[in-house]
């Protein structure tokens, strides 16, 4: 059973979720304005809404049909028969629990009694849980209507990325949504590849991703779209704020972008699953060079 929870969680997503954490937190270094319990409180919380919306997830596909036995990719938890819906129901509502009481916290050490910038971010933290529920529960889930990109650029890009740089600093101006924006893209391409895989299964249940609503062709072109603009932004962004060459370390992440797209370009749906971590961590690589390459000109 700890077995079955733990692939629930679906672990390897986790670098994706902390890519935008990590880009606030090196652009607040960068700023003067780092804080190692900010950082720490905005880690945990968005390690528990990912596991949130992954539990979320698997409960509501299940339910809905779009996890079936015809389906591509990795058999899920209730699909399976590994953990029961009602299970699978109670976690979603103990991980929500969690997200709240992280997120207080968080809030509480970035603000104190700050009351309007503290319910401000409430409200968001309360939207994020919703997002994270809502993207395959309910009775009109928002993942089957082909929004869930839309949401992936404003949760895991420009809330994800502004809202916890402005917990660090206080301040955010439109200047940091260049990165945020690179952020965005790459966790939407990860969320692609997974759409482009699972194209015939969600066509079947209902769910209709952007690849089932576009075809897998132009659905290739897209993720060519997200990588390119991906890379172009916090290219502007760089030219924008430039100061030293090492500002472009993160541009040697691009052999491992265009390996995923020659992937997502060539292979068949049912090998296309391993292309996730691979996106998912190249996105955090990219992070982690575009973070160096500020930090070396502080």
């Amino acid at each position: 059973m700890t077995k079955a929870w733990i692939q629930a969680f679906r672990l390897r997503t986790l670098p994706l979720a902390l890519a935008c954490i990590g880009m606030a937190g090196f652009l607040a270094a960068a700023a003067g304005k780092f804080n190692w319990l900010l950082f720490a409180l905005c880690c945990l919380t968005t390690i528990f809404l990912q596991i949130l919306s992954n539990l979320a997830n698997d409960y509501g596909d299940s339910v809905n049909g779009a996890d079936h036995a015809g389906r591509q990719g990795p058999q899920r938890a209730v699909q399976s028969g590994a953990i029961a819906a009602s299970q699978m129901r109670n976690a979603v509502v103990l991980f929500a629990f969690l997200s709240l009481l992280c997120g207080l916290s968080l809030l509480w050490t970035a603000f104190g009694t700050d009351w309007k910038a503290l319910f401000l971010f409430l409200a968001l933290g309360l939207l994020s849980i919703a997002a994270a529920v809502g993207y395959t529960v309910g009775k009109k889930p928002y993942g089957y209507i082909g929004l869930g990109d839309l949401s992936v650029l404003i949760f895991f890009g420009l809330v994800g990325v502004m809202g916890s740089y402005y917990l660090f600093t206080q301040q955010v101006t439109w200047n940091e949504a260049l990165p945020a924006l690179s952020c965005g893209l790459f966790s939407i391409a990860v969320l692609n590849v997974n759409n482009i895989r699972d194209i015939e299964s969600d066509k079947a249940a209902g769910k209709f991703s952007i690849p089932v609503r576009i075809g897998k062709e132009k659905a290739i072109g897209y993720h060519w779209f997200l990588l390119a603009m991906g890379l172009f932004s916090s290219v502007a962004y760089t030219l924008i704020n430039y100061t030293s060459p090492w500002q472009f370390l993160f541009l040697a992440v691009t052999p491992l972008l265009i390996r995923n797209g020659i992937a997502v370009s060539q292979r068949p749906a049912h090998q296309l699953d391993p292309y996730l971590k691979q996106m998912a961590l190249s996105a955090l690589i990219f992070v982690i060079l575009f973070g160096l390459g500020l930090l070396i000109n502080v």
